[in-house]
């Protein structure tokens, strides 16, 4: 639909000297104002030396010349918005066509890597938001018909696993403790001591120099066992999430090619020597300084992503773009590492983009931790699926009911409240509100979608009659108007990697299908426009799963 008024605007451009790269529809905050809204006369004015009301009087004047058939009317809002509105039939029928995914005639390949736990480490809720945000930036780059290379980039050499393997060897083990805790303690420990026990750090810092050189056989052992364990308590959780990683990508592989990289590129004078390490000298532009190889010969974290890099390249070498998903706190480092990727690989950097999110935050304040600091995101999925279980106790579900339709709400509640805000910021996570069926919420989402399939399981029982012509009303409401701008709203997630601007059109969309179930009889047999309000339903139905598909949150068969 968007196509229409875009086509148009783009064959009167030239002939007012408008720039058609400033040519851009939104959908205004209000049905009332029209169902697509456009700033180009605002945004084209100045330069014109027109105001806007003026230049948007004339863009009306040249469209109305030629105006698409399906639209009812234009006209001028505020200082110059220019609003168009679709006629009521045309928004009738083409609301009951199904959305569909774009398919590219020329599929693109976009690797997006996120969510990065490391072995030994506690798989914390910074995991569980890059993993959300990861998620559902790969579903909206793959619904527009590209191909989607999910990767997983974890540390399972270095410092951390050291410390971890020092605890282990520190630390009474628990027959009844899962694994993943147990590592999660026995690092938090090693921690601990190497920063307040000089021998500890000795000890520690010998550890992980035999990891790195496979040395030590005893080390070995508990290092093997204690991966597997962890890599295998990972893929529980990516499970429980939605997801399927295509590629792991580790640093005790990929990441020992990067000291190659640096050796290489240090004869070049991209990298030099300081104090017996080698480090990149960012303030030559307007950077800071980092370490790729420590004092003690030891490739640093920086030298394992270029490794990583230039691999994902070397197995893809049709790759178009890498998207690379961490928290803010690694903002700074990665602008380094781009730079230095731009002076030895400016293709691969050219084609790599970052994109960091802010921390969880609750309202109520930490959440306990046998781990340390940090919050697991078994520990917070626990708590909310528990608080979804009393919240629907009264149910009549069996067991195994309750623990599958819990677990998918509680999924769902943490997983909308991370992706109903801009990617960049922090969020403040309310386990109330976050299970709430009635408002600003992921379960409120599923209840809608859920509400939407008992009335299309009711007709069907009824043995509602939805076959043969439909009659279509003479006027259409918000519902109709909100549920064919779904592809637009895709559209313009996609080119912003925002998966809010989704999020937030399902709210203002499940809304809009509550207040009509409220107040219109949806099954009648002796009303002839009950079939169009039933199919009505079902694009709404559709529409809701696709879009909650998007933000990788699962519609359970009941609530």
């Amino acid at each position: 639909m968007n196509k229409l008024i875009l086509n148009r605007l783009n064959e009167i451009a030239g002939g007012l000297s408008i720039d058609p790269h400033s040519i851009r529809l939104d959908i205004p905050e209000s049905v009332e104002h029209g169902d697509f809204s456009s700033n180009v006369a605002m945004v084209n004015a100045k330069k014109l030396g027109l105001s806007p009301k003026d230049l948007a009087e004339k863009i009306i004047i040249e469209f109305e010349k030629e105006m698409p058939e399906a639209i009812e009317s234009v006209h001028i809002a505020g200082p110059g918005f220019i609003n168009f509105r679709f006629k009521d039939d045309f928004l009738a029928k083409k609301v009951l066509e199904s959305p569909q995914a774009k398919q590219d005639s020329v599929k693109e390949k976009v690797m997006v890597e996120y969510t990065d736990p490391n072995p030994f480490k506690v798989f914390h809720i910074g995991h569980l938001m890059s993993n959300a945000i990861g998620e559902s930036i790969s579903r909206l780059i793959g619904y527009s018909g590209k191909q989607i290379i999910r990767a997983n980039w974890q540390g399972d050499v270095g410092p951390h696993v050291a410390k971890a393997i020092w605890g282990s060897l520190h630390l009474e083990s628990k027959t009844d403790e899962m694994p993943e805790e147990y590592w999660g303690r026995a690092y938090v420990l090693g921690n601990v001591q190497s920063e307040s026990d000089p021998v500890a750090k000795q000890e520690i810092d010998e550890i992980n120099r035999k990891i790195y050189d496979r040395s030590d056989e005893k080390i070995n052992e508990i290092y093997d066992k204690g991966r597997r364990q962890c890599l295998d308590a990972f893929e529980k959780i990516y499970a429980r999430l939605g997801t399927k990683f295509d590629n792991y990508f580790f640093e005790g592989i990929e990441g020992r090619k990067g000291q190659a990289i640096v050796d290489e590129f240090r004869e070049q004078g991209v990298f030099e020597e300081s104090d017996g390490a080698i480090v990149f000298k960012g303030e030559k532009y307007g950077l800071h300084t980092r370490v790729f190889t420590t004092s003690k010969g030891l490739p640093t974290y920086e030298t394992k992503e270029l490794g990583l890099n230039r691999e994902k390249f070397s197995l893809y070498p049709d790759l178009d773009q890498s998207i690379i998903i961490t928290a803010n706190e690694q903002s700074d480092y990665f602008r380094v590492l781009l730079k230095v990727m731009d002076l030895v690989y400016p293709e691969i950097a050219t084609k790599t983009k970052h994109i960091s999110h802010g921390m969880l935050r609750f309202a109520s304040g930490k959440m306990s931790s046998r781990t340390g600091n940090v919050i697991s995101a078994e520990s917070l999925i626990s708590e909310i699926k528990e608080m979804v279980i009393k919240k629907i106790a009264d149910r009549d579900f069996s067991k195994s009911e309750t623990d599958q339709i819990s677990d998918e709400i509680a999924i769902g509640a943490i997983k909308y409240t991370i992706l109903r805000s801009s990617i960049g910021g922090d969020i403040i996570f309310d386990s109330a509100s976050s299970i709430s069926f009635e408002g600003d919420s992921g379960p409120y989402l599923q209840y809608s979608a859920v509400r939407a399939a008992s009335v299309l399981e009711k007709a069907r029982s009824a043995e509602q009659k939805n076959s043969g012509e439909i009659v279509f009303p003479d006027k259409v409401g918000i519902l109709e108007r909100l549920i064919v701008c779904f592809s637009y709203t895709v559209e313009r997630a996609q080119s912003e990697l925002a998966p809010q601007i989704v999020a937030n059109y399902l709210i203002s969309l499940a809304g809009a299908f509550n207040a009509y179930y409220a107040t219109q009889t949806i099954i009648d047999n002796n009303d002839p426009l009950s079939p169009y309000r039933l199919a009505l339903v079902k694009a709404f139905r559709d529409t809701m799963e696709q879009g909650l598909f998007i933000l990788g949150i699962k519609i359970p068969t009941k609530m």
